[in-house]
């Protein structure tokens, strides 16, 4: 117990020695971390409601305890096999396409002589990351609705349109891909800009003497160091491997039924579960599950990359 308290004292003497000698550093952290204790961590509170048949009459400690009833519910449907293979494959293939789209701008950005112009691009780039998913849901209508540019450049060719673009599933998983990087790479690509602009110029001065071309100084000095922030972005993305992004799957499809098949992934089904019966328990039970299995995908991909490769681990 004497050295136990021991610890405690020197922990916390150690740690009123840290807040004296840095204490405009922990000053400027509060606004955030006051943040993240009402808006992180406070909530989690609201986990119970999934072992519980809520009420709003009795309240949180007054609802009946249903304990995994809410998960056997969620999971016993005939579309849970559906929702799940929709939300892992989709965001695979985000994870993909996105680094692979973002790291190559990031290169042709770098090798631009002209930094007024590269700079520009890069603003232009990034603008789409900051539209809403209901406007960039408008701007996929007017490209494939009824009467939109896709369905008028057909007629103008001759050949007869598809009236409804929102009923012919093959086009949607490409589309939404598509709708995917566009907004999320430019974004994406300043990370790898930064990291690019921390090389010392000395290696490409040596491999300019050495004869090397453009394409062989990105593939052996700038790809190699650009290798631990790629890893620890992809270890970072794995968390988010079983949530679906709700703006993309519900608005820009415009909620169309003929399209869940390829279309409908964990959050909009339970969404859509919640409007028609109400079940907050299912609802936060689904939140619950994925935040979960994000949580133990981090740890499984961050030990399996520390096996690999100790300094491109997270942690």
């Amino acid at each position: 117990m004497e050295a136990v308290k021991k610890t405690k004292g020197s922990f916390l003497q150690r740690w009123a020695l840290s807040f004296r000698k840095h204490w405009r550093l922990h000053v400027l952290a509060l606004p955030v971390l006051i943040y993240l204790i009402i808006f992180n961590y406070a909530p989690m509170f609201g986990v119970v409601l999934a072992f519980e048949k809520y009420s709003v009459v009795k309240g949180f400690f007054g609802s009946e305890w249903v304990g995994m009833k809410n998960f056997e519910f969620l999971f016993a449907t005939t579309d849970a096999w559906r929702i799940t293979r929709n939300t892992v494959l989709y965001n695979i293939a985000f994870i993909i396409v996105t680094t692979i789209l973002s790291v190559l701008l990031a290169l042709v950005l770098n090798e631009m002589y002209m930094k007024r112009l590269s700079k520009t691009i890069q603003t232009m780039m990034i603008m789409p990351y900051f539209l809403s998913m209901s406007v960039v849901a408008i701007i996929v209508y007017a490209f494939i609705g009824p009467n939109g540019v896709v369905n008028s450049v057909i007629r103008a060719s001759g050949q007869r349109a598809l009236t409804n673009w929102y009923i012919y599933k093959p086009l949607w998983p490409f589309l939404l891909v598509f709708v995917h990087s566009w907004k999320g790479v430019g974004y994406t690509a300043i990370v790898y800009v930064a990291s690019i602009s921390g090389i010392s110029q000395e290696y490409y001065e040596a491999a300019v003497l050495d004869g090397a071309t453009k394409l062989q100084q990105a593939r052996y000095i700038t790809l190699p160091h650009l290798k631990h922030i790629i890893v620890i972005m992809l270890i970072l993305n794995m968390g988010g491997m079983f949530k679906g992004d709700m703006g993309l799957s519900y608005n820009v499809t415009q909620n169309s039924g003929a399209l869940y098949e390829v279309t409908d992934v964990i959050d909009t089904y339970v969404y859509r579960a919640l409007k028609t019966l109400g079940n907050t328990g299912m609802s936060t039970a689904a939140g619950l599950y994925q935040s979960v299995v994000g949580f133990v995908m981090i740890l499984i991909s961050n030990k399996i990359v520390r096996r690999v490769d100790e300094e491109s681990a997270l942690f």
